[in-house]
């Protein structure tokens, strides 16, 4: 097994999940991109690399899209090599990569806020929104209304991801990525989030911002076109899991202090069937 695929085995994560849907070529250019993924998320966020390599492993990376003989480099890993041939092969645009590195960079900051959605969006849109707009590329999209999708389902995921890991979040350095102005508009301090305080206004501000998520899955729905319906049974996968994960939480009002919320494998596999079969 490639180290690619054994990365994404071992991730079990929703997004590796629904490469199911992908025919087999595809499905291993979606593995690659999913490695990276999962490698330049780790360099941010996993407590037991030390900084100096978290810093040094992002720039590699970084200059690894920046410079545009990087193919030719004998040093390169395996799996950087792939990615810059699966940019080359799709045609991708490279920004794109160097957006997701840029927001990873960012996480480095574990004391950084988000005064408002503005200013979170930004950097959902890197973390997000542009692994979307390099996925659909290797799922064969070719109407314009997709790249619409893959922004507004970016946004949509990742701030599902959001509300679902607050606990964590805080448990890693104090990371808050709640918009400072949500917290205001609902008198909910950063010291009662610290304090793990569960209210009525903590429910309301989740159920504000999980009305924005919600938002954007509408908007994603909006722009999926029926010429790229076979091509983004992936996406479709993705948007009805991570849907369901936000539904879940907003009827069990948000008890995310105490559980990680997810959807039984049972639920996935029927999700993952009628993203197959079009429904």
């Amino acid at each position: 097994m490639s180290e690619s695929k054994q990365i994404t085995k071992n991730a079990r994560s929703n997004l590796a999940f629904a490469f199911a849907c992908l025919p087999k070529e595809r499905r291993d250019d979606m593995c690659h991109l999913y490695a990276f993924c999962r490698i330049v998320d780790d360099l941010a966020d996993s407590p037991d690399i030390p900084m100096d390599k978290k810093l040094s492993g992002l720039q590699s990376w970084k200059e690894c899209f920046s410079d545009p003989d990087s193919l030719e480099k004998a040093d390169l890993t395996e799996i950087q090599k792939q990615t810059l041939t699966i940019r080359d092969r799709y045609k991708i645009d490279n920004q794109l990569f160097l957006d997701l590195i840029a927001g990873c960079y960012s996480d480095l900051q574990p004391s950084r806020r988000f005064s408002d959605w503005e200013d979170l969006q930004k950097y959902t849109y890197q973390v997000a929104s542009a692994v979307g707009l390099i996925s659909i590329k290797i799922f064969g999209c070719s109407h314009p209304d997709s790249e619409k999708y893959a922004v507004n389902l970016g946004h949509a995921l990742q701030l599902t991801n959001i509300l679902r890991d607050v606990e964590e979040d805080l448990s890693d350095n104090l990371r808050v990525y709640l918009p400072e102005n949500d917290m205001i508009r609902f008198q909910y301090s950063e010291r009662d989030l610290v304090g793990r305080v569960y209210d009525g206004r903590f429910t309301s501000m989740m159920q504000y911002i999980s009305e924005r998520a919600e938002y954007y899955y509408t908007e994603a729905e909006k722009n999926f076109h029926p010429d790229d319906a076979k091509a983004l049974r992936s996406s479709e996968a993705m948007r009805k899991i991570y849907y369901g994960i936000l539904k879940k939480m907003q009827t069990d009002k948000f008890r995310v202090f105490e559980q990680r919320y997810s959807l039984s494998k049972p639920k996935k596999v029927w999700l993952l069937l009628t993203s197959l079969a079009g429904l």
